[in-house]
């Protein structure tokens, strides 16, 4: 008789399975974004993984559409894409019901994105990304406005200004710069992505590069401010937001940003990288009508958040939502036990009940396993007075109480 082949239990490359400690931490950072956003007035809203495949062709980078999207023909031979981003959906739904919807329009959303890119640090081919996107507005104030969600969800995750940078860019500027030296489509192109690769490579490549382009560098002197970004700065300023600055190398990767471009950076030494970003969209919506939209608006990912957080002991502790594990002395007692747990649920305590099938000790050790706070162990001694013993497992110490007034006593922990 042949062995049986097993199955491997690792994940698909590039993606991550969520126990109940990963689960909660994703669920801390949707809470807080959800939080933040909607104090600003954003609302949520969501859509299938699934697009056609022609939504990313036009405005997404040659990179991400070529050599980074799972695309696949389905049975009614039709070319489908997992997300590898939200915007180009956002921008779809927007587009669809221009008429109906009132602007300024604020949204936001918190959808899995996939991406074939080779798995490091910061980057898997699967993350959650949390997006805020604003319709409707040419005004700066706008722009500083999605800065700012920006700035106040870092502060919300315990992050000081001197934790983080945030870097500012204007499209328009680098434009003006393509246009003043006569550029070509290539050459542009070259230019563009020898900014993107500037903070990786040493500064005498990047001058010598640079002056093959024919561009100077003092025109990229980061004393040299736009008009569009300099409003910007002046309006962060006056939301207390000092931690801003401009910096000619942030470009994005999306070939759709028409206006300010802006990157958060962590300052920590050991996690010296780009966390997040966005900028202004304003022709992304001219692909499915005739009238313009203007749009601003930034993705941020759980993958990078996590490691912002790491490296400054900021991850929150886990918190099972169990208040008490019941043990029991025998399957015997099982069933009062689960008629004193629904009593205690009644009145909002969440109780896990065991069945009684293992010794008391492995019923311990389960509730120590779950990372379940107290244990209360009932038998016929605890049926018979109607009193339990409370005992907290991290500190060993025990609380006796009458059964009405269990539900007090974990509620107001």
């Amino acid at each position: 008789m042949s062995k049986k082949e097993l199955v491997s239990t690792e994940p698909y490359k590039g993606v991550r399975d969520f126990y109940p400690e990963d689960q909660a931490f994703m669920q801390y950072l949707m809470a807080t974004f959800r939080d933040i956003v909607q104090h600003f007035g954003y609302v949520e809203y969501n859509a299938s993984v699934l697009e056609p495949a022609e939504l990313y062709r036009s405005k997404s980078s040659e990179e991400i559409v070529k050599e980074q999207t799972y695309t696949f023909i389905d049975r009614g031979d039709r070319e489908v894409t997992l997300r590898p981003e939200m915007t180009p959906t956002v921008a779809r739904m927007v587009a669809a019901k221009r008429r109906e919807l009132g602007f300024p329009l604020r949204l936001f959303s918190m959808p899995n994105v996939f991406r074939y890119e080779r798995p490091q640090r910061g980057r898997l081919r699967e993350h959650w990304q949390f997006n805020a996107d604003l319709f409707g507005s040419h005004s700066p104030a706008s722009d500083a406005e999605i800065i700012s969600v920006a700035s106040e969800l870092m502060r919300a995750f315990g992050a000081t200004d001197q934790d983080f940078i945030i870097k500012i860019n204007s499209r328009v500027f680098l434009n003006s710069l393509i246009k003043e030296f006569e550029l070509s489509d290539n050459d542009a192109k070259r230019f563009i992505g020898l900014l993107d690769r500037r903070a990786k490579m040493p500064h005498e490549d990047f001058t010598e590069e640079l002056g093959a382009l024919g561009v100077p560098l003092t025109r990229l002197s980061p004393d040299n401010v736009p008009d569009d970004v300099a409003e910007i700065l002046e309006a962060l300023a006056n939301l207390g937001i000092t931690n801003a600055l401009f910096d000619p190398s942030v470009v994005r990767g999306f070939t759709y940003y028409t206006g300010m471009v802006f990157e958060v950076f962590d300052t920590h030494p050991d996690n010296t990288r780009s966390l997040f970003g966005g900028g202004r969209f304003d022709n992304l919506l001219a692909n499915f009508s005739d009238e313009e939209v203007p749009a601003v608006g930034f993705g941020m990912g759980d993958v990078t958040m996590h490691d912002f957080l790491a490296v400054r002991g900021l991850l929150p502790a886990y918190m099972p939502p169990t208040h008490v594990y019941v043990a029991v002395t025998g399957p015997d007692i099982t069933p009062y036990a689960n008629a004193f747990a629904q009593e205690l649920r009644t009145q909002g305590v969440a109780v896990e009940v065991d069945f009684g099938e293992r010794k008391l000790t492995d019923q311990i050790k389960t509730a120590a396993k779950h990372q379940v706070p107290h244990l209360i162990v009932i038998g016929q001694d605890e049926l018979a007075s109607q009193t339990v013993v409370v005992r907290n497992l991290e500190t060993g110490s025990e609380t006796k109480l009458d059964r009405t007034e269990l539900a007090a006593f974990f509620l107001n922990l």
